[in-house]
């Protein structure tokens, strides 16, 4: 594992703060009923993925990272459900959820190549 300074350099979080981004332009022209719903919901367990990778990473200890970042899984696996239903809903079209679905796949694979890093190496940082 590279030494990353900051969580900016990590390349999973940079993948998953795009991931983020672009979940909240899409959601922007969900329905208005769902704003306290499932745009609400999608939006905070995408944004929890980059969340959980910067807290793991700001602790320090490799099994502290790692913790983290299994959490942060956990919302990417949240999130692809939110995407599943926002498009069975009609609220994204196919390309949008296409495109998203993707990027989740790409944060999924950095995320465990990550993990597997960690239970290997010596430090963190």
């Amino acid at each position: 594992m590279s030494l990353a300074k900051s969580f900016t350099e990590l390349r999973v979080w940079q993948e998953a703060h795009k991931l983020t981004l672009d979940v909240y332009r899409c959601t922007e022209t969900f329905p208005s009923q769902e704003s306290f719903g499932l745009t609400s919901q999608l939006r905070r367990s995408t944004s929890s993925v980059a969340a959980n990778i910067t807290e793991g990473f700001e602790r320090g200890s490799k099994k502290d990272f790692a913790h983290f970042l299994i959490i942060a899984r956990g919302s990417l696996a949240e999130t692809q459900n939110h995407l599943l239903l926002a498009r069975d809903l009609s609220y994204l079209q196919q390309d949008q959820f296409n495109q998203l679905a993707a990027k989740t796949i790409k944060v999924h694979k950095l995320l465990n190549s990550l993990i597997r890093s960690l239970k290997t190496s010596s430090s963190v940082h």
